[in-house]
């Protein structure tokens, strides 16, 4: 008599639904977040970037000499609010398709998770992020050139003036930087936020079937998105590749490797890093915002539709 064994049964892997409320979560909550704390804080960032000679307090005051409170929104209309606007909505399409097929090649659910937001980052880059960060970029380096008695050109002026002499090159200008840095943010937030969870569970005595608290929840992102500024040099180079500032020791045809050296060369490792203060700052208030105010937010969007939207990301 031979006895067959039943095969284990093999768990259907199922696609997540691309809600209306989802995409709209995300947008409104990164048009919030950049419109408050979030546009100042990567103006002194890119000041900083750019004037690596400044110190935090000297890049404060650079930007408050280009207009008061006012400098520090440069960029925000339409670039900074253009980009908050469709970066959720491009990669929450691009990271849930690629999540699921990462699963179906038998990939577990942190690396899935981890290919998915590694693609999403890229296509944001080339989709928006790119010229989006390039003309905050040129609005906030170039010389202010009301101080001589010129009336400076409008936003879209200068937009048009660069389409016309470098073209779809030149408004994309840097944007091969733009993918590293969105490609190594989106992975160092998600593994490092994993990590603080973990940290948080063995300090609370909490077992991996129990769900953390909110604060907790939001503690381990707010680790996830502060220490992931590690990769500041590569948002140096960025900003320096789409710099308007005048430097004539600058070299031709600026590539990512280059402008590295260049930088080095200049002002060394210390270089590399200015303006990581900011960015930890900007990490950190990303991080509320899409996870303190994302859980309001939710509730009130369940409310209005009857849909339980997962909130987007930035």
């Amino acid at each position: 008599m031979s006895v067959v064994l039943a095969s284990p049964a093999i768990p259907q892997i199922e696609k997540k639904p691309i809600k209306w409320s989802n995409i709209l979560l995300g947008a409104a909550l990164n048009m919030f977040e950049v419109t408050t704390l979030g546009q100042p804080l990567e103006v002194t960032k890119t000041t900083m970037a750019a004037n690596r000679g400044d110190t935090l307090p000297g890049a404060v005051r650079r930007v408050w000499s280009r207009g008061g409170v006012f400098g520090f929104y440069q960029g925000l209309i339409p670039w900074a609010w253009i980009e908050a606007s469709t970066k959720g909505a491009v990669l929450l399409f691009v990271s849930t398709e690629v999540e699921y097929h990462a699963r179906t090649f038998g990939f577990g659910n942190f690396m899935a998770g981890m290919s998915g937001g590694f693609m999403g980052g890229l296509a944001q880059a080339y989709l928006t992020v790119g010229f989006c960060t390039c003309m905050k970029t040129v609005e906030i380096t170039r010389h202010k050139q009301a101080a001589s008695g010129v009336k400076p050109p409008s936003t879209m002026s200068v937009f048009m003036d660069i389409y016309r002499r470098e073209g779809i090159r030149g408004i994309n200008k840097g944007v091969n930087a733009v993918a590293i840095r969105q490609c190594t943010n989106w992975a160092s937030r998600f593994g490092l936020s994993r990590l603080s969870e973990v940290a948080i569970r063995r300090v609370t005595g909490k077992q991996d079937s129990t769900p953390l608290s909110a604060p907790e929840k939001i503690l381990a992102s707010v680790f996830g998105g502060g220490l992931s500024a590690w990769n500041q040099p590569i948002e140096v180079v960025r900003i320096e590749m789409q710099s308007k500032t005048e430097d004539p020791n600058r070299p031709k045809n600026l590539t990512v490797g280059k402008t590295l050296k260049y930088i080095y060369s200049q002002n060394g490792i210390k270089g590399l890093y200015r303006g990581v203060t900011p960015r930890i700052g900007l990490g950190v208030w990303q991080t509320v915002c899409m996870v303190g105010l994302g859980d309001i937010a939710k509730e009130f969007v369940a409310k209005v539709t009857g849909e339980t939207p997962v909130g987007g990301g930035h």
